[in-house]
């Protein structure tokens, strides 16, 4: 089942799309869903972020070959950082490229998790109970920030900084997805979700042992190697296998 969430122009609301249609769905998709009986053409309303969530939590490094072309070794553990919510913009928005305060904004195509339920302390073998399910994310990084800094918190949360979408998979093994990142039309990153360094149930058990997650926060699982510089004008596009494709624009900030 697709998640998304949606605006009409007379409001917002979450719904599940089928084929060219999107049935709205009264409340949050968490638990069970009750149908309100409206039904769009997909052509007709506009897609927003799937979720809005009150924590982005990411994984650094979690690809062997990232690590490397970063000039390290994978780590032992997860590395962890997070990122506002206010970075969070959805498929077809424009990411903001801070011409002021940086030289060098990455694209970072990534798997991201969607919490379902509030949780914490997650073993590794249930962490599928509260997981709602999957979308593509762009970890957007400036990567100069990144260097100067030490610490990522400055390069990682500029607001735009963190595109989610096209929706929520929630019918989904993980496991071995193909995920691709284009720049303009050109393959810049090509992987699979099995290369993860840390899987994703070891993911959930390891975040949930530092914090409590609450429903619709989202944790980026890292990204391939192939990472780089957009500039103004660009278009990035993020595409899981069995999801979808998330799709933004560069954009000078105002």
């Amino acid at each position: 089942m697709r998640i998304a969430r949606f605006s009409t122009g007379e409001g917002m609301s979450f719904g599940v799309v089928e084929e060219n249609t999107i049935a709205a769905i009264a409340a949050h998709p968490f638990g069970d869903l009750t149908f309100t009986g409206h039904r769009f053409p997909l052509a007709d309303v506009r897609l927003l972020a799937p979720i809005l969530p009150s924590k982005v939590i990411a994984i650094g490094k979690n690809y062997a070959e990232h690590a490397r072309e970063m000039g390290g070794e994978p780590p032992a553990e997860p590395v962890i950082f997070s990122k506002p919510s206010t970075t969070v913009i959805g498929s077809g928005e424009a990411v903001a490229y801070p011409e002021k305060l940086s030289q060098r904004v990455d694209y970072e195509g990534e798997l991201a998790i969607v919490i379902g339920r509030l949780c914490r302390e997650v073993p590794a073998s249930r962490a599928q109970d509260v997981i709602l399910g999957y979308t593509c994310a762009n970890d957007v990084t400036a990567r100069d920030l990144q260097q100067r800094d030490g610490q990522w918190t400055r390069a990682k949360g500029f607001d735009t900084f963190c595109p989610l979408g096209p929706w929520i998979e929630t019918e989904l093994d993980p496991s071995d997805l193909a995920i691709t990142t284009r720049l303009n039309g050109e393959v810049k990153q090509d992987a699979r979700t099995s290369q993860l360094s840390h899987d994703i149930p070891a993911l959930v058990e390891y975040v949930t042992q530092v914090m409590t997650l609450l429903p619709g926060d989202v944790i980026l699982t890292g990204t391939p190697a192939g990472v780089g510089p957009m500039e103004i004008g660009d278009e990035v596009t993020v595409e899981i296998e069995g999801i979808g494709t998330l799709a933004n624009r560069i954009v000078a900030r105002d």
